[in-house]
């Protein structure tokens, strides 16, 4: 019979040693996975007129914003990161060390430049992305003229270079978020 209670015993110390070992309460607070941003938006301000526009990304909806821009304008961008009402913005500012952000001009011509503040721009030097610039050359270069804007976390290296059609690089890391966004002039 004693045997039988060490045996409780030693099974009860065993699952609570593994319940506690594999909390989640271990990771990062700041770590922002794709069900914690709900929607991403673009302020979109045409630099000539000051219209800004506002294009709200929706996580897992059917259709994706389409964004008009017209060729041979610039444009100042800014984009915001929510959950719900609640602003994830601030929290990948106060972890931008372990945030940047990549633009993919798919079939559209697009020249961008980061223009953010010391309040997210890393201390590497490499800005976020959450403000920028588009030069338009041509919005529409393709069939299915896209951004794809994809949000990095705890990338092993960033450059803020084009590759391609892709606007800034990033080695290793994951994917917090992705967002869709159609492309029209």
């Amino acid at each position: 019979m004693k045997s039988l209670t060490n045996i409780k015993y030693i099974l009860a110390i065993f699952f609570s040693i593994i319940s506690i070992s594999c909390s989640r309460a271990d990771e990062d607070e700041d770590v922002l996975s794709q069900e914690d941003i709900s929607n991403i938006i673009l302020n979109v301000k045409d630099d000539a007129t000051g219209i800004v526009k506002t294009y709200n990304y929706t996580v897992n909806a059917a259709t994706n914003p389409l964004i008009k821009i017209e060729d041979g304008k610039s444009y100042t961008v800014e984009a915001i990161f929510k959950n719900g009402n609640e602003d994830e913005t601030e929290s990948i500012k106060s972890a931008k060390d372990e945030h940047f952000l990549l633009f993919d001009f798919q079939d559209s011509q697009v020249s961008l430049t980061r223009i953010d503040d010391e309040s997210s721009t890393r201390s590497d030097g490499k800005k976020l992305g959450l403000l920028t610039k588009w030069n338009v050359v041509k919005a529409e270069n393709g069939l299915s003229p896209k951004l794809e804007l994809i949000l990095i976390h705890d990338a092993l290296l960033v450059s803020e270079e084009q590759s391609g059609s892709i606007f800034g690089t990033a080695e290793g890391g994951e994917t917090d978020a992705v967002a869709s966004f159609d492309i029209s002039n």
